[in-house]
């Protein structure tokens, strides 16, 4: 039965037309903001030439997932050129050559980057949001054929405001033993992420967005969050619109996931959502990401929770790389090339679903070299 299974899925992938497949939405399809998903940011000028991306391995399992990316585009042959740097979490800033190639490139492929905990360190992953106004965070958490999770039917985006709220960075010891921590929203950002999530759902053909808040409490800053989306929401008389509060949301996500479908965010309440969801749907190391802004676009593993891994499975080069695989996916039909999206995307779908090669996480032994073949295997 599993083997009659696993051939009609093959059928169907195989028997999908090329032009077919490019018109379909995906699990990793991302419009760009302001732009209705059609233009690219900037566009491969002339037939075959390769599109240079900013490449960053990270820390952690970071240089072995992009490795893996690497190798893949290797094999399918996918008119992209890496440039890639060294960059690590314990730097004090992003080195300005790296600046320089993202600015240049307008597009950077990452690895996970360690966020030191207290000190005097800033989050490299907030310098560069903040610098290039990445203020869209993507996270699709879903369902993969053959893979067993805690519930089914999960199809869930969160998008979350990538640049204020918690993660300002304004704080101030007042005096001592008394810190001081500001939150703040503004109505231009809270419009912006608001129009991008019910945009995301008009050309995704998604029925409901949700805005997750904590209104009750936070008046003024969550009240101006749900003001924002509310104008926005009157734009969009065919998508239904739910509010949530963010405790009542975990409670939610954890008992009926199902019941969600676009999940609009601010900053802190969306990193918390993502990684929930991801956890139900089948795990950090599946769910792709990507952060976008009307300029620059940076792909990633979806939900930060073990981005960069164990030293253990570093040491034992069994990283999971499909999260970074399906974040590839969503990164090439960013860049226009929605053929190669497809048939990444469907080489680990059918890798997943066959089972065979799976890493510890996903309930197998295999190393992250071994998934890499099997998905290069796997390639139409």
């Amino acid at each position: 039965m599993a083997q009659r299974t696993v051939t009609i899925l093959k059928k169907l992938f195989s028997d999908t037309p090329p032009h077919l497949r490019s018109c379909l939405r995906s699990i990793t399809y991302m419009p760009r903001p302001g732009r209705g998903g059609s233009i690219p940011v900037n566009p491969i000028t002339g037939e075959g030439i390769p599109r240079l991306v900013t490449l960053i391995p990270g820390d952690g399992i970071g240089p072995l997932v992009t490795g893996a990316v690497e190798q893949v585009f290797e094999a399918m042959r996918a008119p992209v050129t890496f440039e890639k740097f060294e960059v690590h979490g314990d730097m004090n800033t992003i080195p300005d050559d790296v600046m320089a190639s993202i600015k240049k490139n307008r597009v950077c492929l990452k690895g996970g980057l360690i966020t030191p905990v207290g000190g005097g360190v800033n989050s490299l992953n907030l310098l560069l949001r903040r610098e290039l106004d990445l203020y869209v965070s993507l996270v699709s958490c879903f369902n993969l054929p053959g893979l067993p999770s805690r519930h089914e039917n999960v199809d869930i985006v969160v998008i979350r405001e990538n640049t204020e709220g918690e993660y300002s960075g304004l704080e101030h010891e007042v005096v001592p033993g008394v810190v001081e921590s500001l939150k703040v929203i503004t109505k231009f950002c809270s419009e912006r992420i608001a129009q991008y999530a019910f945009e995301y759902a008009h050309l995704n053909n998604r029925k409901t967005v949700t805005a997750v808040h904590k209104a009750n409490i936070m008046k003024l800053a969550d009240g101006l969050f749900l003001e924002s989306c509310r104008e926005i929401a009157k734009r969009y008389p065919n998508i239904k619109y739910n509010e949530i509060i963010v405790d009542n949301c975990c409670m939610q996500l954890v008992s009926k996931p199902e019941q969600f479908d676009v999940m609009v965010t601010p900053n802190l309440y969306g990193n918390l959502v993502a990684n929930t969801a991801a956890g139900i749907a089948g795990g950090t190391g599946v769910m792709p990401g990507g952060n976008v802004g009307t300029e620059y676009a940076i792909f990633e593993q979806g939900a930060s929770a073990g981005n960069v891994g164990k030293p253990k499975i570093v040491e034992k080069k069994r990283a999971n790389p499909v999260a970074l695989f399906l974040s590839s996916a969503m990164m090439l039909r960013h860049l226009q090339l929605p053929d190669y999206a497809d048939r990444l995307e469907n080489a680990v779908k059918r890798v997943i679903f066959e089972g065979k090669y799976r890493t510890k996480d996903l309930g197998g032994s295999s190393t992250t070299q071994e998934v890499a073949d099997a998905v290069i295997s796997a390639l139409e």
